[in-house]
């Protein structure tokens, strides 16, 4: 895709545009694939240089004018590929313009046009027919008249210079698209050069323990064996699925992933297996499921510890037979897919209690990914701040900002217990209070983090003795309860905020017995 912006600022450009306007009086101006207006001419304070394109965008149907007579043009030229610019004329009678199509390998990428002239030929009678038709679609008979006569008369010969002059931009245009499409790649070559030690795919990290991750996923490259990514929240196990998907043999066939903990049973099953007609009230049609959907390709499973016993059957099937039901068929279909699955919940544990089959668990974890949590790779929380910055400031359009010393001795003393999530969301909220300073203070923090650690000891109320187990479902219970009434009991809201699932947020309230409208019944 063509970058407008920068044509518009190039100064072989520029030059071109003040010649042209100079010889010819005419206004250059561009349009992309779509046929929009694209560049300068489309601001506000942009000042024509040709009183008759001035006197027509100032009609109220002025720029509707103008796209009719782009939209015949351009269509002209696709149907045309072998010319590469052509002398119209438009909406006015006996006003014509220049357009050259912008040819990019081939592809139809916009055009320029240079509107508008009149011919040397031109009678005093049909100047005055383009002045009464100006008139006549609003222009006042005083801008009419200084319209048309500074309407600039051209020969044949004129004309074929001006061509030229309008193609010799077209071909300024392609070759400097094509020489930064060129600069993008060899800036993408050298960041991947450079980066490629503490990269792998979109994960980034130098510390030893996600080196270990990256050893590993090369290793598993040409494999197609199922994969178990264990990890806490927020540590970037999706990522980790895209990685083994888009370095394997699949990485051309699709890639699908499916939150388990977001539907209950029968919503899942229709989710992963799809329906047949008339399967269900509402079932006013067959629909594929993701396993169909992702035949060829690979499956991403996340959260696959939130699924009951009969989902287990169901997907260990898939897994074993390449088979699956689809709701209210009878017949069952084949399919070829490679399943990745993702859990937070310690599934070993879950065997020992019956909640989670034995069988499954070994077919899911031939090849087993557990991710470090970020306190456990402190070397690369300063990687992912410069990661995150420069990407959170490139997307609202400013300037990379700097991080102060005292902030980034607070960003690296906090555990972050939301991992690589937390650390994104807060680098983001930084980019926005931040607003026009270039310096990120450490009064612009969470106060999570700037009270972190404060007095030497445990944060107030915080147990520091007794059962592990239970100090930590004591401390997730208040902060549940807390972001409850916070965020005025809107459970999505405080999931996004947690950093967990919204249906793993409602099987937290139901433990903790938080729901309002439960205890408001006196259930």
């Amino acid at each position: 895709m063509i970058n407008w912006k920068e044509i518009s600022e190039l100064h072989v450009i520029q030059k071109l545009e003040q010649i042209i306007g100079k010889w010819f009086g005419v206004e250059l101006f561009y349009t992309n694939e779509h046929y929009k207006l694209q560049g300068k001419i489309l601001d506000k304070s942009y000042e024509f240089h040709n009183h008759f394109l001035k006197v027509q965008m100032q009609m109220n149907y002025g720029y509707e004018y103008l796209g009719q007579d782009i939209e015949k043009i351009s269509d002209l030229a696709v149907e045309m590929k072998d010319k590469k610019s052509l002398i119209f004329d438009s909406f006015f009678d006996y006003v014509k313009g220049v357009g050259s199509q912008i040819d990019s390998d081939g592809e139809f990428s916009g055009m320029v046009f240079a509107y508008p002239f009149v011919s040397d030929k031109t009678t005093k009678e049909e100047m005055q027919n383009i002045e009464s038709k100006m008139v006549e679609c609003g222009a006042s008979p005083e801008d009419a008249k200084v319209s048309v006569e500074n309407l600039q008369k051209m020969s044949e010969q004129e004309k074929e210079y001006l061509q030229e002059l309008v193609e010799l931009v077209a071909q300024e245009i392609v070759t400097f698209h094509h020489e930064i499409g060129k600069r993008e790649e060899r800036i993408l070559e050298l960041n991947s050069e450079l980066g490629q030690k503490y990269r792998y795919h979109s994960m980034i990290g130098k510390s030893k323990k996600i080196q270990q991750v990256y050893r590993l996923l090369d290793k598993i490259a040409s494999s197609e064996s199922t994969v178990l990514i264990q990890g806490e929240n927020g540590t970037g196990k999706e990522l980790v699925a895209k990685a083994v998907h888009y370095t394997s043999p699949r990485k051309d066939c699709v890639f699908l992933a499916q939150n388990c903990s977001a539907f209950n049973d029968n919503l899942l099953d229709s989710e992963l297996f799809g329906h047949v007609k008339g399967a269900f009230t509402g079932a006013v049609k067959d629909k594929k499921g993701l396993f169909e959907m992702a035949n060829g390709g690979t499956l991403f499973l996340d959260e696959i510890g939130d699924t009951s016993l009969t989902m287990q059957v169901k997907l260990l099937r898939v897994l074993q037979e390449g088979t699956f039901m689809p709701v209210g068929a009878t017949t069952p279909r084949k399919v070829n897919v490679r399943i990745i699955a993702a859990t937070n919940r310690k599934l070993k544990e879950m065997i020992s209690k019956g909640e989670f089959r034995e069988d499954l668990y070994y077919r899911i974890n031939v090849i087993n990914v557990n991710l470090p949590p970020l306190r456990e790779r402190k070397d690369d929380i300063s990687l992912l701040i410069d990661h995150f910055l420069e990407q959170r400031c490139a997307e609202m359009g400013l300037p990379t900002k700097v991080i102060s010393k005292k902030t980034m001795e607070k960003l690296l003393d906090y555990p972050w217990p939301g991992n690589v999530r937390e650390l994104e969301n807060e680098i983001e909220r930084l980019v926005v209070l931040a607003s026009d300073e270039k310096t990120i203070t450490p009064d612009m923090l969470s106060s999570r983090i700037t009270d972190f650690g404060q007095g030497g000891g445990a944060p107030h109320g915080i147990r520091t003795s007794g059962n592990l187990k239970e100090a930590l479902e004591e401390l997730e219970k208040i902060m549940i309860k807390e972001g409850l009434k916070r965020c005025n009991f809107n459970k999505s809201k405080l999931a996004k905020e947690l950093g967990i699932s919204r249906a793993g947020l409602i099987m937290k309230v139901d433990k903790y017995g938080l729901d309002k409208r439960k205890r408001a019944a006196g259930e």
